[in-house]
């Protein structure tokens, strides 16, 4: 597909998306830390769970590297728990917070000023932190542009003829970074709008018919 006609075609997608829902405010998160374990326990389970999880953490006042860290492990494992393989994520959760203190002083905002190119390459450099992951912190906790892939956003483009099926996450992120403005705002709404879209209609079984991007087939 021509760059002309990939940019039409995304377009097209972002407008009827945004026509249908609306401001999404993705990703829910009261500050960038808790943003940053939310992506952490979002993996491989859905949001309504990690919701649970973020709700036991902010009871037991831990969203905060330092007390996270100083809390006992079955303590921090049973916050965790509603969001699934609980020990890995508890595990995840404390390797970054010693990372964010080791190299930022426990500070986001401090994490946020490094050039993101670095600041990736570290976050995955972190056992149990992939591609989604830190991009999921890059873009929504640090305000980095850097747009997010996630299964949703490969099935609707792969769907809609705009990418192969088996096509690479660093291929399918090109194709947006190359087509939309590096725009922190922009990535974080069309990622909601995508998220939002794929789970109401872009399913395994798709619900087309009602699908706000069906006359786009």
């Amino acid at each position: 597909m021509q760059p002309r006609s990939m940019k039409k075609s995304l377009n097209a997608i972002y407008t009827r998306m945004e026509k249908h829902y609306g401001p999404t405010h993705w990703w829910p998160g009261d500050s960038p830390f808790e943003i940053a374990i939310g992506a952490i326990l979002t993996q491989n389970t859905a949001w309504s769970n990690v919701e649970k999880a973020i709700v036991n953490l902010k009871q037991k006042n831990l969203l905060c590297p330092r007390r996270m860290i100083a809390t006992p492990l079955e303590e921090l494992e049973t916050a965790v728990r509603p969001s699934g393989y609980y020990r890995q994520k508890t595990k995840r959760l404390l390797t970054f917070c010693e990372y964010l203190i080791a190299r930022h002083q426990g500070s986001m905002a401090q994490m946020g000023k490094r050039p993101v190119a670095e600041l990736r390459d570290d976050l995955l450099a972190l056992n149990g932190i992939g591609q989604e992951t830190a991009d999921d912190i890059l873009l929504y906790a640090c305000e980095k542009p850097i747009f997010v892939v996630d299964t949703y956003t490969k099935r609707i483009l792969s769907r809609h003829g705009l990418a192969e099926e088996n096509i690479s996450y660093h291929d399918l992120q090109k194709i947006f970074h190359t087509n939309l403005a590096m725009d922190v705002a922009l990535f974080k709404e069309f990622h909601g709008l995508i998220v939002y879209t794929g789970k109401d209609f872009c399913r395994s079984l798709p619900r087309c018919e009602s699908c706000p991007l069906q006359d786009l087939l």
